[in-house]
């Protein structure tokens, strides 16, 4: 028994030294984020940007397709092809990316993120060995509740990279985001490995806490495209009108996807994952059941995330409502990520409640 102390203590002392080691690797990461930023040219951003945008134009005024018939040779204009945005939207190419589309700047771009790589490994190997030591899910608390969701939130980020999406924009709000998240854990949040009370001994915990880890992940990475969208539509409505941006807008919101994508993304994102936290709710109640003989007792937490449910569930519908598309539904997106935040942090810290015994 005491040698088993010993070994779970270690394992323990290791977990919190792989925590603080990817957090050094991911302040590396930042860094060459932000190297991205500078060193991609901003004058290639603005040439890039400017002969996309007018690419279109030039080439369905200048360029002709002839068709050979049997009376002779037919001349047709050559289709204008966009990337086709929501009815009425603004149908507007893509940025360059964070690299402004030069080879310095990408290449600082492909260190970081494999900075975020290795980062992302190390904390995994922190989550597991804090596992290893309490024996049971590395969940039992919003210490391991925030390292695990900084985790799971950079591999669903590595994951869409791993399919070739265009998400690199991600990475520096992503990375700033884990750093925050991981200075809160390790300093406000932390709490030494310990065994659950018995409400929490049960194999729901695997269940119920997994998904709704994963659930916050991917609803963060939607915020993330949420608000850049807003900034993004925003700069473009002020160029269709005429208005000349800053120049610090122009470097940097120039290089981001159109409005239409990140609209798009956001959308996807949400709306694939909106059924699991149907599931994380239902099968909260199902435990509930199990601890505390009732499915549903208006608790704090509970009702927190029956409103982040409607939040989520009223910006779907605005999507698919005639007048709430674009930024109306978008800040109604950004109302039901704050439910969900205010559902981790302010319910376990400053609601008391059944779930109290999270701890902090």
């Amino acid at each position: 028994m005491i040698l088993a102390a010993e070994t779970n203590a270690s394992l323990a002392q290791m977990s919190n030294t792989l925590v603080y080691s990817s957090m050094a690797v991911y302040t590396l990461a930042f860094l060459a984020h932000i190297a991205e930023w500078v060193f991609g040219s901003r004058s290639k951003v603005g040439r890039t940007a400017a002969a996309l945008t007018d690419a279109g134009t030039a080439a369905a005024a200048t360029v002709s397709v002839r068709v050979k018939g049997a009376g002779g040779t037919t001349v047709l204009d050559r289709p204008k092809v966009v990337t086709r945005s929501a009815a009425g939207a603004r149908d507007v190419p893509d940025g360059p990316g964070a690299a402004g589309g030069t080879v310095k700047g990408d290449l600082y771009g492909r260190i970081a993120v494999s900075l975020t790589v290795l980062a992302f490994a190390i904390e995994a190997a922190g989550v597991v060995s804090r596992a290893i030591a309490v024996q049971r899910a590395p969940w039992g608390n919003m210490y391991e509740f925030s390292t695990t969701f900084s985790t799971v939130a950079v591999g669903t980020y590595l994951g869409f990279l791993l399919a070739k999406k265009n998400v690199r924009w991600i990475g520096l709000p992503l990375v700033t985001t884990v750093l925050l998240d991981l200075g809160l854990a390790t300093t406000w949040l932390y709490t030494e490995s310990d065994q659950l009370v018995p409400a929490l001994d049960s194999y729901w915990l695997w269940i119920h806490v997994s998904t709704a880890i994963f659930c916050g992940a991917v609803f963060y990475l939607g915020a993330v495209a949420t608000l850049l969208y807003l900034f993004r539509d925003s700069y473009e409505s002020k160029l269709a009108s005429g208005g000349q941006p800053g120049s610090f807008a122009r470097s940097v919101l120039e290089r981001l996807p159109s409005a239409a994508s990140l609209d798009k993304f956001s959308y996807r994102v949400n709306a694939a994952v909106f059924p699991l936290w149907t599931f994380t709710i239902i099968a909260g109640a199902i435990w509930a059941g199990d601890a505390w003989g009732r499915y549903w007792g208006w608790d704090a937490k509970e009702v927190w995330s029956f409103i982040t449910w409607v939040g989520y569930a009223a910006y779907l519908h605005a999507r698919a409502t005639a007048g709430w598309k674009g930024r109306k539904a978008a800040y109604i997106a950004l109302i039901a990520f704050g439910c969900f935040l205010f559902n981790y942090y302010g319910v376990n810290i400053f609601v008391t409640s059944k779930h109290s015994y999270a701890g902090v």
